[in-house]
């Protein structure tokens, strides 16, 4: 969590200043690199009322030191931080004072007396101006009460950033406190670097073979509209080929997708009466692997490899683990309210745990998506996930869109729309009407991915009647995932000749960055996994 933080601290400017103008130069240096401003000319009201005596606050710049210009660390940055919530509230005071002033100032051009000495045209050029100048004001309040709001989300993130680093800290200083005492030319490089807090997440070099412990979960592989009672779906998962049919009492079976006979691929054939037929001599076989028929000689006791297969919420689910499969499966019913509109089957051609990197990043949108959905957004200043401190779900800042990563290889996601293709609203909770989307990545081989994608909306039912609108969703779904495609499979070429998916993770990435500790987690036999609240044994 530190190291992810200090990445994020990199690229985290806090401004003093209203109106100064700076260059966010780019810095090789370590540490925390908040870069400090301080500008802005201006001070109280000169005439004053019975009442400005509350206002009367002093101004705080004076008492801060000179920063302009410095890499700050830590701590240093987190007074800055509250310097600018000082800063902000006494600013907006001296805006309010305007305001009331002016007011003032109304009153008295409109005094009965001051009629008497002024002629029509001249109260109304005055009475324009002031008119003009409370417009500016009340728009100047507003401005501060939003740069309020910002200070205040960054003095929460700084003292997050704080936290961290205490903890940091204090982790180190117990890990020398328990290790044994050695000189400092004893030290090899290696010691020394498993004390450094750690920077990055390391994917790189060709994708190795898949862990067993990682196949110890339940997979969704199909959706049930896609398997009648006399078809196959073929599919491949952890690069073993297996292929799903519907037995005599209409539920599923997952067998290997191999006759035991000739080795004969057995999707190639038919489904008979709920047995599989190999297309090659005619042997069939059960959902659960047993040979029931062999024509033309005599029946022997054979049986193919078959894996737990179970029906729930319009998928079918396997357990290609060789632990016992868990009582219960996950649920991925669309929220209450929501209609499925479209369910599509894409086999693709990169690993899915890149897949799910991408997917699980939403601030590339504006810069990847140009074509599609994010068509016309503007680039935010800063893009955040926030998230529990244990979770693997939470939303995004400023986009209207709540994520969710729920283990081994789904993501859920619902966002706030006014219509396609635009956003409306700072949370989900703000928009009235809403799309919901599933994607599941079934790892089919280390290069190749079976995604099941879903979408369900909250409003327009009709479009479900709507003749041929399937198409259509699968025309906009293949435009949007091939804008991701090109530069996936780009980062999973260099990947494979060495380069770091993962080098230098920022605050954006939190959700990616957790993905992958949970895997590591996994695939290293930890039994409490992070971010979740199971247990592996």
């Amino acid at each position: 969590m530190s190291a992810i933080a200090t990445a994020a601290t990199l690229s985290l400017p806090i401004s003093l200043s209203r109106s100064s103008k700076f260059s966010n130069k780019k810095c090789v240096r370590a540490g925390f690199r908040v870069f400090a401003i301080f500008g802005e000319e201006g001070g109280l009201v000169e005439k004053k009322s019975s009442w400005s005596t509350i206002f009367e606050v002093e101004d705080p710049r004076s008492k801060f030191p000179q920063s302009k210009g410095k890499f700050l660390d830590v701590n240093q940055a987190l007074e800055v931080a509250r310097f600018d919530i000082q800063y902000l509230d006494w600013r907006a005071r001296q805006d309010l004072l305007t305001i009331m002033l002016l007011h003032e100032k109304v009153v008295e051009v409109l005094n009965p007396l001051a009629r008497e000495y002024k002629s029509v045209g001249t109260l109304k050029k005055e009475l324009a101006e002031l008119q003009d100048e409370l417009s500016q004001a009340h728009k100047q309040v507003h401005i501060s009460e939003a740069r309020v709001s910002t200070a205040l989300d960054k003095l929460a993130y700084m003292e997050e950033l704080v936290n961290d680093k205490l903890l940091q800290d204090k982790a180190t200083i117990e890990s020398d406190r328990s290790s044994p005492s050695a000189s400092t030319s004893t030290l090899s490089v290696d010691t020394v670097k498993s004390k450094l807090p750690r920077k990055s997440l390391n994917v790189s070099g060709p994708v190795p073979s898949y862990h067993p412990r990682l196949k110890n979960f339940w997979y969704p592989v199909a959706f049930s509209t896609d398997l009648k009672d006399d078809t196959m779906v073929p599919i491949d998962c952890f690069e073993e080929p297996w292929v799903i049919f519907r037995g005599k009492d209409g539920k599923p079976g997952c067998v290997q997708n191999t006759c035991a006979h000739r080795a004969c691929p057995l999707h190639l054939g038919s489904v008979n009466e709920g047995r599989i037929q190999c297309p090659y001599h005619g042997w069939e076989y059960s959902t659960d692997g047993k040979c029931e028929k062999m024509p033309s000689t005599k029946l022997r006791n054979v049986k193919l490899k078959a894996l737990p297969c179970f029906e729930q919420d319009g998928m079918i689910w396997i357990w290609p683990g060789s632990d016992p499969p868990t009582a219960t499966l996950p649920s991925l019913e669309p929220p209450q309210g929501f209609k499925i509109h479209a369910e599509i089957v894409m086999e693709l051609p990169v690993e899915h745990g890149l897949l799910l990197d991408n997917l699980l990043d939403l601030a590339h949108a504006p810069f990847t998506h140009t074509s599609t959905f994010a068509k016309g957004w503007s680039v935010p200043s800063l893009v955040k996930f926030l998230t529990p401190s244990s979770g693997l779900q939470g939303y995004w800042d400023p986009y209207p869109i709540d994520m969710e990563f729920r283990p081994p290889c789904i993501v859920l996601s619902t966002i706030g729309i006014s219509k396609p293709g635009k956003l409306e609203g700072q949370s989900t909770k703000q928009c009235s009407t809403h799309l919901h989307q599933l994607h599941v990545c079934l790892p089919s081989s280390r290069h190749k991915t079976r995604l099941l994608y879903r979408m369900s909306l909250d409003f327009a039912p009709m479009l479900e009647h709507v003749p041929f609108m399937h198409y259509l969703w699968r025309y906009f779904a293949e435009q949007v995932l091939n804008e991701d495609l090109r530069l996936v499979i780009g980062q999973q070429d260099r990947m494979l000749n060495g380069a770091n998916v993962w080098n230098f993770p920022v605050s954006y990435d939190k959700l990616g960055v957790r993905y992958r500790l949970w895997r590591d987690a996994v695939e290293q036999g930890v039994k409490q996994l992070p971010f979740t609240n199971q247990h592996k044994s």
